[in-house]
């Protein structure tokens, strides 16, 4: 395992960690006039991000590796698409960004395995990295099950 490879690995889930944040941070406030049930499950998601990058730009620098705090190009790509897309969107924007708020965490939660999977990680680089995987999973599934319900009403 080269620390290069790991560095450049936890520099991708800092990116896509970072996505998160700023796509969080773009949830319109309608959403929680009309889903208030879900507001503090939300702020806990980016408290939660917030936690989570500082402890990959940690692993980073103690591998003497140079965090690359910014976001992803997809990630901004995927920001702009949904900034169009709920540009055109008739009805209801508040079930849209909750579809966009899953499709988000199952995207990082596949990066997060990926990167689990690769072989390429420290031990103590691949616990933290799993114990973020399962924070994601938790969030996914929370606000998975939100959604299906929000459809059903």
């Amino acid at each position: 395992m080269k620390t290069e490879q790991t560095v450049s690995l936890l520099n991708d889930l800092l990116q896509i960690t970072n996505d998160r944040i700023k796509g969080f941070g773009k949830v319109e406030g309608k959403v929680w006039e009309m889903y208030p049930d879900i507001k503090n499950e939300y702020d806990r998601m980016i408290s939660q991000s917030k936690i989570m990058k500082n402890e990959l730009i940690n692993l980073i620098t103690e591998k003497n590796g140079i965090p690359n705090d910014s976001t992803s190009v997809a990630g901004a790509l995927h920001r702009t698409w949904i900034d169009i897309k709920n540009s055109f969107t008739v009805g209801n924007i508040e079930e849209s960004t909750l579809e966009n708020v899953v499709f988000g965490e199952k995207a990082a939660i596949e990066a997060y395995q990926k990167a689990l999977d690769s072989g390429d990680l420290c031990e103590k680089s691949a616990n933290i990295i799993s114990e973020q995987l399962h924070s994601l999973k938790v969030s996914y599934h929370q606000f998975k099950k939100i959604e299906e319900y929000k459809k059903k009403e």
